[in-house]
């Protein structure tokens, strides 16, 4: 497997990968907005710094031995908050396995779920491609506002330099006066159009509990910060429903007269369009949601996967179509079953060889790159930032995590001791009750044996 010299400087070493992302090291990575160049500014004489040690071949870094990779896995296994494990190691230039238990077997996946989401996105739609969200003409006296999936809305302006809020309704609801005004129009109902979605709003096994905490709402294809309700831990109950009002409230001020309430409609074919704006770049979207885990923009990934693959936009269509763009991709996804796109539901299946499947396309594809690129960095960013840190392997894993209450998951890259560039994936299932911490520690134990190799 040949992989492209941009992602191995994404993640080959990774200690100088963290420093790119944070702007420490020089490289295309970067947390921070495109800006302006600074004036010229004195410097100081400096001593010359001394090279950076890179490995001018990759292939020249020694794989770990499988028997250290055994003997890791066999500590992983006998920890007593480990119920079921599921271990795969890869070598990423070769391909060639290195360690697997239980490795083409379907294990509960958590959240790690999300790394076949956000592949699957970027691969069927492209890293460029933005939702949009519109206001059509419905007929005499009518507009029609159309949720086309941007769950990042802003209630008043956008700012496109966030990524959440990148589209704003205000903004929307300007445009939209402006254009009945140059109609001669300044009287209207207002219809709103959620066919982008289809199916049940809830996917199997979320639960009130889900909602409570936020990491579930009813999902429809228009929201406004992700469904997310400042002071509050649950989501807006009717997401779709707030930002329509949001969207009337900016037109009333922007002088049109709403007349009667909001109600359920759809955009005739071939309707004028009004108005639109649209959200942020989805390679900017996938970072958010990987490096947040956030559950409410993976779904919303997943239905694009729908559109794009020709599948009823539901759950079960978002499910189907996600696997089959990785099988187009090449990867192997036998007994995949997926409930939602996210991982929420304890219904989903994902085998480790699966998961690394997808990492080994993500490598060996420049298209894909921004996937790798949003991964959290561990002792870092998102969700592993508290994780891994002040081990050996700081800075030198890049993965997805997954957490549910008997479920312990974590897919990604990580450089060995010697500078070998190791995909895995490792699910942790039937965790005693109360032992979740103790799960995530035990994988976190393997994962730094794994970077501290040097063979």
């Amino acid at each position: 497997m040949v992989v492209p010299v941009v992602l191995l400087a994404v993640l080959l070493g990774g200690g100088y990968v963290a420093g790119d992302v944070y702007d420490v090291v020089p490289g295309a990575l970067t947390m921070r907005p495109e800006r302006a160049a600074d004036p010229p500014f004195p410097q100081p004489q400096l001593p010359e710094p001394a090279p950076l040690e890179v490995v001018a071949d990759p292939a020249d870094a020694e794989q770990p031995s499988t028997q250290d990779l055994a003997s890791l896995r066999a500590d992983l296994v006998a920890d007593p908050v480990v119920g079921t494990a599921g271990v795969l190691v890869t070598d990423v230039l070769t391909g060639t396995d290195l360690d697997a238990a239980d490795a083409e077997a379907g294990h509960v996946p958590a959240s790690t779920t999300k790394l076949l989401t956000a592949a699957a996105a970027v691969a069927a739609a492209g890293a460029d491609h933005r939702f949009t969200t519109s206001v059509v003409s419905g007929g005499e006296g009518e507009i029609i506002l159309v949720g086309g999936g941007d769950l990042a809305l802003a209630a008043g302006a956008g700012d496109p330099e966030t990524i959440i809020g990148h589209a704003g309704l205000a903004d929307l609801a300007q445009a939209t006066a402006d254009a009945l005004a140059a109609a001669g129009t300044a009287r209207v109902s207002v219809g709103l159009d959620l066919s982008y979605y289809a199916g049940p709003d809830m996917a199997p096994r979320w639960d009130e509990i889900d909602l409570a905490v936020g990491d579930a709402m009813h999902m429809a294809p228009l929201a406004i910060d992700i469904g997310r309700i400042e002071g509050a831990r649950p989501r807006a109950i009717d997401p779709a429903g707030d930002a329509a009002a949001a969207f009337v409230d900016a037109l009333v001020a922007a002088g049109i007269t709403v007349e009667g309430e909001v109600a359920g409609a759809s955009a005739p074919e071939g309707a004028v369009e009004l108005a639109s704006v649209t959200s942020a770049p989805l390679r900017d979207l996938v970072a958010y949601m990987l490096q947040h885990s956030e559950n409410i923009l993976s779904e919303g990934l997943g239905r694009l996967v729908a559109h794009e693959q020709g599948e009823e936009p539901s759950f079960d269509g978002a499910g189907t179509a996600i696997g089959d763009v990785l099988a187009g991709l090449g990867v192997d996804v036998e007994g995949l079953a997926l409930a939602d796109s996210t991982g929420l539901s304890s219904t989903n299946l994902i085998s480790p060889r699966t998961l690394v499947g997808t990492l080994l396309e993500v490598a060996s594809r420049p298209e894909l790159g921004s996937v790798a690129r949003g991964l959290p960095v561990g002792g870092l960013e998102g969700t592993l930032s508290t994780r891994l840190d002040e081990t050996p392997a700081a800075g030198m894993v890049a993965a997805k995590t997954g957490t549910l209450r008997t479920v312990a998951s974590l897919s990604g890259y990580v450089t060995t001791a010697d500078g070998r560039l190791l995909a895995f994936a490792v699910l942790v299932g039937d965790v005693p009750t109360g032992n979740i911490a103790g799960a995530r520690d035990a994988i976190d134990s393997w994962v730094t044996g794994v970077a501290s190799c040097g063979c």
